[in-house]
């Protein structure tokens, strides 16, 4: 279940509801959406919808602590499971199960192009088999209360016209789910690894925005090589929703301005040194419960990307952080030398 976990940055403040905060979110990603991913990405927006790693159906019904896969912090919310498998039962199980662990969204993976799970029958290779999905989101939806969607590619292999990526959404809507977050690319799932898979394939946004114009009843979300705020703003003229993946990791500031820019909140950007200092009382929390200092501060190494010590900044938490026992005080000199950094220079007195 969750741990009530929180800090002073969103202490009190209300999660909005994932159907409104989905406008904005943060893809799924596998190693890199963890938990502890989450709650430093909360300390940079309140409004965006954060998704967990892709769980799998065997992981969850036969994994042992189960908490190891779905437990997350209060703050996280709103927070949507996302579920890999292909078994209408076993998805409505663990569809319970997310919805009874506190989750605000099912969603079901239908986009990944790796080997393993392919072998599975899970991801991307899904599209080929649309009543296959349909009965899954069917069985979904009788198990939970809670929004069940779909995230799938454009194509895949051979299967990649139009009309392919409209019989697929047409069939699943047709089981009654209402939102789809498209990757504009096609996947090949013969010759290409899940990496390249991420940028060979050409993006095709034109395909995603004639999708959500010929089904205006249907949410359509879009993901993708997307890696700005001015990019969001400019892909919401023609969808509903936009994701973004990687560059959300890499450079984790640029949630900061999110909140203002796509949700019209009017609450103050929060600084660099305010996400960290936000971030602080977590970070000790979960060192308590045992957790090693390197994977807390691993979210944080993006931080302060192009700006003044931030290479100090990331090669101080790249090489401390590792070493045993290392604690609070590695994130306080951290945090010390970035204020420091920030704070102006004295002129210099030419005369």
């Amino acid at each position: 279940m969750a741990t009530d976990t929180r800090y002073d940055a969103l202490s009190g403040a209300a999660a909005p509801a994932a159907d409104t905060a989905r406008r904005f979110s943060v893809a799924p990603m596998l190693d890199w959406t963890t938990r502890d991913y989450r709650a430093f990405a909360r300390c940079l927006t309140r409004h965006a919808l954060l998704y967990s790693e892709m769980v799998t159906t065997g992981a969850i019904l036969h994994g042992t602590p189960r908490g190891r896969f779905l437990d997350y912090s209060d703050v996280e919310h709103p927070i949507a499971l996302q579920l890999g498998g292909s078994d209408p039962v076993e998805l409505a199980e663990c569809a319970a199960i997310g919805q009874q662990w506190g989750y605000d969204e099912i969603n079901l993976n239908v986009g990944c192009p790796s080997d393993r799970v392919q072998n599975n029958m899970i991801g991307a290779c899904l599209m080929a088999h649309p009543d296959k999905v349909a009965r899954a989101v069917e069985a979904m939806q009788r198990a939970v209360d809670v929004p069940v969607t779909v995230k799938c590619r454009i194509g895949i292999d051979d299967q990649d016209s139009e009309a392919h990526l409209t019989q697929f959404i047409d069939t699943v809507a047709g089981a009654g789910c209402r939102t789809f977050i498209v990757h504009a690319r096609k996947a090949w799932l013969q010759g290409l690894s899940p990496k390249e898979n991420r940028d060979i394939p050409p993006l095709d946004y034109d395909r995603v925005h004639r999708l959500k114009a010929a089904r205006p009843n249907l949410h359509i979300g879009i993901n993708g090589g997307i890696t700005s705020l001015e990019a969001c703003q400019q892909q919401l003229q023609y969808v509903d929703s936009v994701m973004i993946g990687r560059e959300a990791y890499h450079s984790p500031y640029l949630l900061a301005d999110v909140d203002r820019l796509i949700f019209g909140a009017t609450a103050p950007v929060p600084s660099r040194i305010d996400v960290m200092q936000a971030y602080r009382p977590y970070v000790e929390q979960r060192l308590a419960e045992g957790v090693r200092l390197h994977t807390l501060c691993k979210p944080m190494l993006g931080l302060f990307h192009g700006q003044r010590s931030g290479r100090a900044f990331r090669r101080l938490l790249s090489e401390r952080t590792t070493v045993k026992g290392a604690g609070i005080e590695v994130f306080d000199e951290a945090l010390q030398m970035m204020q420091a950094a920030a704070m102006p220079r004295p002129s210099v007195d030419t005369e």
